[in-house]
């Protein structure tokens, strides 16, 4: 009993959370930003690869009128390639996917990810940012203390679905929990 209450508590704040500062704006462009994570070796790893699918499959849930583009942000751990290129090198490579990529590479931190992007984000009408829940309504957060003006544009990125992730949903809430806590009451949504 207490596990099945575990799992659902663990889906029901990821999907509260997915639901956090965004519209149902719409309109015909749109940008799809995908947040790098610290990923140090020379390929893609399990998280960041999870990222750009969820992303890839936020276009795909778009007006399919090809006024999208894909924003891959994430600098360089370690001095390697950079998060941006790896995501890159896999949506390609892999996902074989043939739509635009726009790369920020100069990030390490969730914050420069958005000061990075709104360059990139001036000029469109929707904005969708895919990551685990939490870490998009940080980022949704932080363009709304940044530019309330785009974050006006935010909708809902296609990166929580029922069931996937399931075991390992109650950890990222409990994670989420904790890099939330800087945010604002107003910034994290109805949570608990």
């Amino acid at each position: 009993m207490a596990g099945a209450v575990t799992l659902a508590w663990g889906e029901w704040v990821n999907w509260r959370w997915s639901r956090a500062l965004v519209g149902s704006r719409g309109g015909g462009t749109e940008a799809v930003v995908v947040l790098g994570y610290r990923n140090p070796q020379a390929t893609a790893n399990v998280i960041t690869r999870w990222r750009v699918r969820a992303g890839i499959r936020s276009i795909a849930a778009a007006d399919g009128d090809g006024a999208t583009c894909l924003i891959l942000s994430g600098g360089a751990p370690g001095g390697g390639a950079t998060e941006a290129r790896l995501m890159a090198d896999y949506a390609r490579s892999v996902l074989n996917f043939d739509g635009t990529v726009l790369l920020e590479e100069q990030s390490g931190t969730t914050w420069k990810n958005i000061t990075n992007v709104i360059p990139l984000l001036e000029d469109v009408d929707r904005i969708k940012i895919a990551s685990q829940p939490a870490h998009a309504l940080k980022a949704r957060a932080y363009l709304r203390r940044q530019r309330p003006d785009l974050a006006e544009r935010l909708v809902r990125a296609d990166d929580y679905r029922p069931g996937e992730w399931l075991f390992a949903k109650p950890l990222l809430a409990l994670y989420g929990l904790w890099t939330l806590r800087g945010l604002e009451a107003g910034e994290r949504g109805p949570l608990l």
